[in-house]
């Protein structure tokens, strides 16, 4: 029996304006207000800011979270319903609100945690390779500490992580199409991280975590599960851990997955899916007008 898989994007897929024309709906700015009540700034003003404050991580990742259950919430109101749930990144915290793993706030709590911890990173770099060849780079990394694959996105869409001389230097050992430095604050997705997810898991642990209501395909576990103590486990290793998501794509098929609805703005995640799955049915709903 065909099934059908949600997948949350990570940052990246922010802009200015997102979430705007949700705010025609009383049930989507209510939620809007509580999270202003939580947070103690308004996503509206920040994703609205010509500024592009949006796409400041400390902002960044709230804003991303907050609309994407929002519209999760909303197609589960038209009656739809996902048999599989996949987040990349900050997206995985949609995905285990989705999947009923714990409340909004706790979410929205936990995201913005990490956004700070984050946004306070400051060792490190990242940079993304595009058209490379993967032997290649396996043994450049293999023979270079300091660097690791960060987002593992598609055979031809990686991101390293590590420390500016480590990937400098696998960016000018590896032949790739194109090498692109990423805007970032710190190493992400890497060990770099360690002291930063150490002072997460303490806000982590406080979270009661519940069993999934469907299986959460997780960034450093791909393979299906419900069980609350798994799910946590995976998300308190996700700050360190890579991003498998070229093993996630990969993984739908194999569950029976023919159809995908990236929830969430833009279309990073179909786009990369396609080149791992391009038999998969790939949808996109990002706005007011994508649920009518």
């Amino acid at each position: 029996m065909a099934k059908t898989a949600w997948v949350f994007p990570g940052q990246g897929s922010q802009a200015i304006g997102m979430g705007s024309d949700l705010l025609e709906l009383p049930a989507a700015k209510a939620t809007f207000d509580r999270a202003e009540q939580i947070l103690g700034w308004s996503v509206v003003e920040i994703c609205q800011s010509p500024e592009n404050k949006v796409s400041q991580t400390l902002y960044t990742q709230p804003c991303l979270y907050v609309v994407e259950t929002i519209l999760a919430d909303l197609l589960k109101e038209k009656g739809q319903m996902p048999d599989f749930v996949a987040g990349h990144s900050l997206g995985e915290y949609s995905a285990l609100y989705t999947a009923g793993v714990f409340d909004f706030e706790s979410g929205l709590r936990l995201m913005q945690r990490r956004a700070e911890l984050m946004d306070s990173a400051s060792d490190g770099m990242m940079a993304a390779l595009l058209g490379f060849d993967r032997a290649q780079l396996e043994a450049v990394l293999a023979d270079t500490p300091g660097a690791v694959l960060a987002n593992d996105n598609n055979s031809g869409q990686v991101v390293i992580s590590g420390t500016p001389e480590a990937v400098e230097t696998v960016m000018a050992q590896v032949k790739s199409k194109k090498a692109v430095k990423l805007n970032v604050s710190g190493a992400f997705h890497s060990p770099l991280m360690a002291d930063a997810a150490e002072q997460f898991k303490t806000v982590l642990d406080a979270v009661e975590f519940k069993a999934a209501e469907m299986p959460v395909l997780s960034n450093v576990d791909p393979i299906p599960s419900r069980n609350a103590g798994e799910l946590k486990s995976r998300l308190s290793r996700q700050m360190t851990g890579s991003v498998r998501w070229r093993e996630i794509s990969l993984r739908l098929p194999e569950e029976h997955v023919d159809r995908v609805i990236e929830v969430g703005p833009g279309k990073v995640l179909t786009g990369i899916i396609k080149r791992t799955c391009p038999d998969l049915v790939l949808e996109n709903v990002g706005s007011l007008a994508d649920l009518l």
